[in-house]
């Protein structure tokens, strides 16, 4: 590979990592650019409902710690959104499913609802994931749990163009249609935070902080670190402190996230990233994991000059989230994986990922 210009270095990290653990899940109602906001944001207290686990049996991680994790010495499948490829996007169903089939930690975007409810929502918006439209930020925690968050999954991701019967899943959350054995309709909402952190006390949690724009159609940075704020609480509550890692493309959000809970594990935003590897930055100490895709616009992010070396003499890990899932959310691109010195692959397939990282060996 030919040697890049720093320009180019920073300007591939720069937009590659803007959607920070979330392959491509290009939102088309969010556009996640840098800006300031001076939205105050009031959250009330509300009560959540816990979801009960599935009847189906789990098993148990090779490590229930982020720490513990890394010290098994092999490589880890995460499930991306419980793995949006083979299932409904963040719905308990899928964090199931994933867990069922043997992936060790749970990846998921959250973001505050209108009551100040952490919900689990990628988009700033329900429009992809659910039979009606809106703002998350606008809805009542009691409002975005009704909606059939199953509604439009068909194995391509936000594809709204296809025929009412390949949406297999639909009208399984309001009765309508049966659900698979072992679950409920509730299986198929929108869950909470703290629901999914108490139904897989095992399984570390991968979490990343969405940023919602505002009224003004720019990011909401003070809604954003609100978020921060009530996630850091539910963590230190939920006394999972040594088992979730955090995550936000954007650096003011992980730095405040940092100063609510700075004994936290976390990765670094776009800005201190990109500060660490061409300037020689040093990243918070609480800075565990970096989270990249594997290539970005032709540029091959594994085989980046002095990136995985540096990444390894700083004690940290590397967790790849595949961005194009044409070409790489299959089995034989998770086993290529393997060939660079990566601790994980952030899957929308994490069922085939396991399947083919034990066929191989490479996972017990």
């Amino acid at each position: 590979m030919r040697r890049m210009t720093r320009p180019l270095v920073s300007l591939f990290l720069a937009l590659a990592l803007i959607a920070t653990a979330c392959g491509d899940d290009t939102s088309t109602a969010t556009a996640e650019t840098t800006s300031t906001s001076t939205t105050t944001t009031t959250t009330t207290t509300t009560t959540t409902t816990t979801a009960a686990p599935p009847e189906i049996e789990i098993p148990t991680p090779g490590a229930s710690t982020v720490e513990g994790l890394f010290a098994l010495g092999r490589p880890m499948v995460l499930g991306h959104a419980g793995g949006d490829r083979s299932w409904p996007h963040s719905t308990m169903f899928a964090f199931s499913e994933a867990a069922r089939t043997g992936t060790e930690v749970l990846e998921m975007d959250v973001q505050l609802t209108g009551d100040g409810v952490l919900v689990v929502q990628h988009d700033d918006t329900v429009d992809r994931t659910t039979e009606t439209s809106g703002r998350v930020r606008d809805l009542t925690y009691q409002e975005i749990q009704a909606l059939d968050n199953g509604y439009w999954w068909s194995g391509e991701w936000g594809n709204q163009s296809l025929p009412p019967e390949d949406y297999i899943w639909r009208g399984v959350r309001t009765g309508e249609a049966e659900p698979p054995p072992g679950y409920t309709a509730d299986d198929f909402r929108v869950e909470t935070f703290r629901s999914v952190a108490e139904a897989f006390p095992d399984h570390v949690l991968d979490v990343e902080l969405k940023v919602p724009r505002g009224d003004d159609g720019e990011n909401d940075l003070d809604f954003a670190i609100e978020g921060a704020r009530v996630l850091a609480a539910e963590i230190e509550e939920l006394e999972r402190q040594d088992s979730v890692v955090v995550v936000s493309f954007d650096d003011d959000v992980i730095a405040a996230f940092h100063d609510f809970a700075p004994d936290i594990p976390t990765s670094p935003g776009t800005g201190a990233l990109t500060d660490w590897f061409l300037g020689g930055v040093p990243l918070l100490e609480s800075h565990r994991v970096l989270q990249v895709p594997p290539e970005f616009d032709g540029l091959d992010v594994l085989n980046l000059p002095g990136f995985l070396e540096k990444a390894r003499s700083e004690g940290l890990g590397i967790w790849v989230w595949p961005n194009d899932a044409s070409t790489q959310e299959n089995a034989d691109f998770y086993e290529s994986l393997l060939d660079f010195d990566i601790d994980g692959v952030i899957a929308g397939r994490p069922d085939v990922a396991v399947e083919r990282w034990r066929e191989i060996g490479a996972i017990p």
